[in-house]
């Protein structure tokens, strides 16, 4: 058996050959981190810098006009005790209870409406979709006139079917969440319902057909062809519906203020009343990681949820 030596010449390019690799190598890394880079710096300065100073301002007692004292854990001991952050916390989970199902059921259902071929379809679309994009000022100010105790055409409309006492909606500490429920379902089902139509152009109408083969009526095919085929869609619209419902922040401001009393008050709302009119910043840092630790939490718990569903 015999071997064959590599020839001089051989020998000399291989150094040659690992130094091209190696300036290849540092290339593409300087080419991906010039891509990268500028959006890592946006990341960086706009939020992962806000974010850990949002923790550090937890931890102490700092007013925009002083020092920031070191307090420790004693903001979020103050946050248990707060009878007004309990109520914040319960209308956040009322209005989460009642905000997610309802726009999902719109927005699904709009989604499936307009997902024939109709004429007109893309006008229909459009005008579903309006609502989410428009100002919320004009939203709050428009609804507030509609929900009008005295002079609202939704309280006429009751009126003139026989109920004699209508609710006072947004001046009833009973009626005014689920007005602001109503106005957000109205504002973002056209958003989400953009994300069903686009998992529902993608369910193979092969399905349906065999479904109908088999003798399946419009609800088994529902229920059997477009709701399977729809759940990584639908896993998505209930996380971004969750984590949007629990920081409901700018409707309910122009709305109602949190009014009447404490019973539309959430979460986002008393970091604001804190921070910005009470000038406790260090406090609503407390609140403001405790909102950051419920989404957390809860998305956490759905994507465990949504994996077990999977198996």
């Amino acid at each position: 058996m015999t071997t064959t030596a590599a020839s001089p010449k051989a020998r000399r390019s291989e150094p040659t050959q690992r130094r091209r690799r190696s300036k290849l190598t540092v290339r593409n890394t300087l080419l991906g981190w010039s891509f990268i880079l500028p959006n890592f710096v946006g990341f960086a300065l706009l939020t992962l810098v806000p974010v850990v100073t949002l923790f550090y301002m937890s931890l102490t007692n700092w007013n925009i006009f002083g020092t920031a004292n070191w307090v420790g854990l004693a903001n979020f001991e103050r946050l248990l005790g707060d009878g007004s952050f309990r109520i914040s916390f319960v209308n956040t989970l009322y209005y989460a209870a009642l905000h997610i199902p309802l726009t999902i059921i719109a927005s699904l259902g709009l989604a499936l409406l307009l997902n024939n071929k109709l004429r007109g379809v893309a006008f229909f679309r459009t005008a579903a979709f309006f609502p989410y994009i428009t100002s919320i000022v004009a939203i709050a100010v428009v609804w507030n006139l509609l929900f009008s105790p005295e002079y609202g055409p939704i309280n006429e409309i009751l009126r003139a079917v026989g109920i004699a006492n209508p609710p006072g909606w947004l001046t009833s500490s009973e009626w005014a969440m689920p007005a602001v429920v109503v106005v957000s379902t109205w504002r973002d089902m056209g958003y989400y319902m953009i994300l069903f139509l686009a998992g529902l152009q993608t369910v193979p109408r092969e399905l349906y057909e065999a479904a109908r083969m088999d003798g399946a009526n419009a609800w088994e095919r529902f229920v059997n062809v477009t709701l399977p085929c729809l759940r990584p869609t639908m896993f998505f619209v209930t996380v971004m519906l969750t984590i949007n419902s629990f920081k409901i922040f700018d409707l309910i401001l122009v709305m109602t203020e949190g009014g009447p009393g404490q019973s539309t008050l959430v979460i986002s709302q008393f970091i604001y009343r804190k921070g910005f009119e009470e000038n406790q910043f260090g406090y609503a840092s407390a609140a403001a990681v405790a909102l950051f630790f419920l989404c957390i939490l809860v998305t956490i718990l759905q994507f465990i949820w949504n994996k077990r569903r999977n198996v």
